[in-house]
């Protein structure tokens, strides 16, 4: 940071990390110095909320903030400069265009006068001599065609790996590290058209909320690495529910979201049961020991678009539902049309 306070809000960030045992990493610090600064109203509370429930700021809590709050400007630097490439590639085979469209011109014009000339009474000299001429020519264009060829092949390849790069950054952009599946960013893009595709249509829409139950206990017990084996087999066998046209996502921590189009209240509440009961049955063991892990349940809440409803609308209502799952006895699916939802 720069000028007379910079040293010492750079101290108090530093700090602030070691307090709250948040590891010394570039994008860590990226996500204190903004909280220091209170630049990001969102990013604050979020901070504010884990510090008040005491959970641990462990690497997989930090990773998920920075990539919420940070994540989408790498990607975008990448983008931009990616398309600045692109737009330089494109240029050059404009160029190249241009002047092999000149070059052609200027043959074709070669050839009318050659033909013209031949059709007068010419010595035998003047005609070796165009002959000789329109020789020249032809072999001039032949070598500018060859050298248009390897400059427009050599461009195509470029560009190619540059959309290659730029697909790879907007996939990079879009999954969560830890699980493989749609972050919280591609979450809110797909609800929002989603959301407006079924009101095209008339069509249904379902969005289900899931949670781990008593998840921090299994991370006090056996630690964060084995809490992350949990977080990838909940999200495999949330994947292996899923229709193709669903998405699949990790809404954040430990809690992960499908949204179902085209899928009635039915249709959701079963492939929410049949999740959950997939996921109790299964008996998880510890890799690095093969311990046995105990029984793992998730609550999960269902609702339905509903007229009027915005995406923020839909997920709190998801979310209502959920929490009615968890506030009820856990391991248990509610939707919005369940009435235990309105029991304290």
């Amino acid at each position: 940071m720069q000028g007379p306070d910079g040293p010492l809000v750079a101290q108090e960030v530093l700090d602030l990390m070691r307090l709250h045992g948040v590891a010394a990493t570039g994008s860590n610090y990226q996500v204190w110095l903004t909280y220091r600064l209170g630049e990001n109203k969102a990013l604050r509370e979020a901070i504010d909320a884990r510090i008040a429930s005491g959970d641990a700021f462990h690497d997989d809590f930090n990773n998920e903030v920075y990539d919420r709050f940070f994540g989408g400007l790498g990607a975008s630097a990448q983008i931009v400069l990616a398309g600045e490439r692109i737009a330089r590639d494109l240029g050059q085979v404009v160029s190249f265009l241009e002047s092999a469209e000149k070059k052609s011109d200027d043959y074709g014009r070669q050839l009318e006068s050659a033909a013209t000339d031949l059709n007068t009474v010419m010595s035998p000299e003047q005609v070796r001599q165009i002959v000789s001429s329109l020789a020249a020519a032809t072999l001039d264009m032949a070598n500018h065609n060859q050298h248009l060829t390897e400059q427009l092949q050599k461009s195509t390849t470029e560009i190619e790996t540059l959309r290659t790069s730029l697909e790879s950054v907007r996939v990079e952009s879009l999954t969560d590290s830890l699980t493989g599946l749609a972050n919280r960013r591609m979450f809110d893009e797909t609800l929002r058209m989603r959301i407006d595709e079924a009101r095209a249509q008339r069509s249904e829409l379902c969005l289900l909320l899931c949670d781990i139950d008593h998840f921090k206990r299994f991370n006090d017990t056996w630690g964060h690495h084995t809490g992350d084996q949990i977080l990838r087999f909940l999200a495999s066998t949330l994947q292996g529910h899923a229709r193709p046209d669903y998405l699949v996502a990790r809404h954040g921590g430990e809690e992960f979201a499908m949204i179902l189009p085209r899928a009635t209240v039915k249709l959701a509440t079963q492939t929410a049961d049949m999740l959950r009961t997939a996921i109790q049955t299964k008996r998880l063991r510890r890799r690095s020991t093969n311990e046995d892990l105990g029984q793992v349940t998730v609550s999960i809440g269902l609702a339905q678009l509903q007229p009027g409803d915005t995406p923020q609308g839909l997920v709190e209502r998801a979310d209502a539902c959920l929490y009615a799952s968890k506030r009820n006895g856990r391991n248990q699916v509610t939707t919005d049309a369940t009435p235990i939802l309105y029991v304290a």
